[in-house]
């Protein structure tokens, strides 16, 4: 009779998958469950143990602000891979499904604003938007008078639109939208 199999412990060897699955599972479960998800259902969706995560990230906090960095170095991504004029608005449009989608987490943030780490702070934000913004302006596709600030305002504007109508979250934020600037909703 052949030897049962069980996993074994493959130890550093899985250190950066490990860390890529509970980063995945913690954005899935942030943004169905808000920030408070239990950190023993992130590990068990990462197919870690307990002591894995908090290995990676001794503090919710930690694995929460690494998921929110994660989020800036896609949308740095998501601007270099569109250099022309419309970048302003693929950025826009993926800044407010993920302000829709991870409310709650976004609120977590916004609670510890004070203390953000410089790579999920707001004058990271203003200069990614920066280039796209006065490219999409120079082009006519955005108001030319916006500043970066102005950007930050609409989204803050946005996020109130989610916390007030959380049951329609999308449809009123594409509503609010289109009153401020059609051409963004």
């Amino acid at each position: 009779m052949p030897a049962a199999h069980t996993p074994r412990n493959r130890g550093p060897a899985a250190a950066a998958a490990n860390r890529a699955a509970i980063l995945a599972a913690a954005r899935r479960l942030f943004a169905e469950h808000g920030y408070r998800v239990p950190l023993n259902a992130i590990a068990r969706e990462a197919g870690v143990g307990q002591a894995v995560l908090y290995r990676h990230f001794p503090r919710r906090l930690d694995l929460a602000y690494t998921v929110f960095a994660d989020n800036f170095a896609e949308l740095e991504e998501l601007a270099a891979a569109n250099p022309g004029p419309e970048a302003f608005v693929v950025l826009w449009r993926r800044i407010v499904d993920d302000l829709v989608e991870s409310t709650a987490f976004i609120e977590m943030v916004l609670d510890a604003r004070d203390d953000l780490p410089a790579e999920i702070d707001a004058p990271r934000l203003e200069l990614l938007m920066a280039g796209p913004l006065a490219r999409a302006q120079a082009a006519g596709l955005v108001d030319a008078a916006w500043t970066t600030a102005d950007v930050l305002l609409l989204l803050h504007m946005t996020h109130g639109v989610v916390i007030a109508q959380p049951e329609r979250s999308r449809e009123a934020v594409r509503r609010a939208i289109s009153l401020v600037d059609p051409r963004l909703a």
